[in-house]
């Protein structure tokens, strides 16, 4: 079943009048969560610099009903994260999931890689929440979910710069928690193990390279090693994850981590 078929979402949600701003949402993980909160009435804005995705995403949205704005930008520039902090600041609900992966042992990995990573994962967060705050205490509510991930409570070899950025994201978002709670206002990480996306797809072939494996081994030996379930993860999955923390049931929710991981951090 296609995961915007209204049948395929398990959380009731409605944020018609509401309206959201999604990073990194041309693909993956941001992609579903921006179809998932169009599909609950809410007018969204696609942030990604895949211009072509979100044209495709915006058409689909359109076609079953929702609405989706593409915004295309580059946020590792200073303009992009200009624009991005610019975006934010009428959203009801924010939701960053813009992201990229490199796997190299420390000593081998490139500083400008490190730089570009941080930027990429851990500034535009602080910028779009920067941006979002005063518009959702004016109104007394909102949501602000970031896509950590299990690196964001563990850490692996070989990925540095991811590890780095996602421990950051889940201290801004609970710094972001604290100052929030008093006026409506909410701030989670979702932190999903590895899921079925381009960007894991990318990683299985560094991986390989970095062990001296065969692809096919990655999977099994090292991407599900630590998990209890042993399959990939659908971004439908951490979409549906990221729906119920927008839900007046997730209203005490603040300041939360929620693993998606499969039994993973419960070693």
């Amino acid at each position: 079943m296609a995961p915007h078929d209204s049948t395929a979402y398990s959380v009731a949600l409605d944020l018609s009048g509401r309206t959201a701003v999604v990073t990194g949402a041309a693909g993956g993980i941001g992609r579903e969560t921006a179809r998932r909160l169009a599909h609950a009435g809410a007018q969204v804005t696609a942030v990604d610099r895949d211009e072509r995705g979100l044209a495709g995403l915006a058409a689909e949205a359109e076609e079953h009903g929702g609405t989706v704005a593409p915004h295309v930008l580059d946020l590792t520039s200073d303009e992009g994260l200009a624009a991005a902090e610019d975006a934010a600041r009428d959203a009801d609900v924010l939701v960053n999931a813009a992201g990229t992966q490199l796997v190299r042992p420390v000593q081998e990995f490139p500083p400008e890689e490190f730089r570009r990573m941080l930027t990429l994962m851990l500034e535009p967060p602080f910028r779009t929440t920067r941006g979002a705050l005063p518009h959702m205490y004016a109104r007394g509510w909102g949501r602000v979910v970031h896509i950590s991930s299990v690196h964001g409570l563990r850490a692996s070899a070989y990925k540095s710069a991811y590890v780095a950025a996602k421990h950051g994201l889940e201290g801004l978002s609970k710094t972001t928690a604290l100052e929030a709670a008093a006026h409506g206002v909410t701030s989670n990480c979702v932190s999903p193990a590895y899921v079925r996306t381009p960007l894991v797809e990318r990683q299985i072939a560094d991986q390989a390279a970095a062990h001296g494996i065969p692809p096919e081994r990655v999977v099994t030996d090292i991407l599900l090693a630590d998990s209890a379930l042993k399959r990939l993860l659908e971004p439908s999955e951490v979409a549906e994850a990221v729906a119920y923390l927008c839900t007046p049931a997730a209203s005490f929710v603040t300041g939360a981590s929620l693993p998606l991981d499969g039994a993973w951090t419960a070693h």
